[in-house]
């Protein structure tokens, strides 16, 4: 199981959730509103408000949770972090794992 991290726009961020756990690419995402991002881009600081995505997805699952975000994303170059899970309830991570296509356990 991995953690994914996005921030996206407050008004796209409630879209973007749903579609990862629609299109069966995330067991679950958190959205958890009220981030402010400090930033530089192309050489000028930035301070946005944004909400934060935590997705908690199958490994098998990464690469394509990670491309169809940049997909859906607005931004030109989204965050999207994956981490390693090292622990935790295991009947939970084995839920999150068996969360691939076409799988109805739950």
């Amino acid at each position: 199981m991995k953690v994914a991290l996005v921030t996206a726009p407050p008004a796209e961020a409630h879209s973007l959730a749903r579609r990862a756990v629609e299109s069966e690419l995330a067991a679950c995402v958190n959205v958890i509103p009220g981030v402010t991002s400090h930033y530089r881009w192309q050489g000028e600081l930035h301070a946005d408000s944004e909400t934060l995505l935590m997705a908690k997805v199958a490994e098998q699952r990464v690469e394509e949770f990670v491309a169809r975000i940049r997909e859906w994303h607005s931004y030109s170059c989204p965050e999207v972090i994956i981490t390693d899970v090292i622990g935790g309830n295991p009947d939970y991570i084995s839920w999150v794992e068996s969360q691939e296509k076409g799988s109805t356990q739950d």
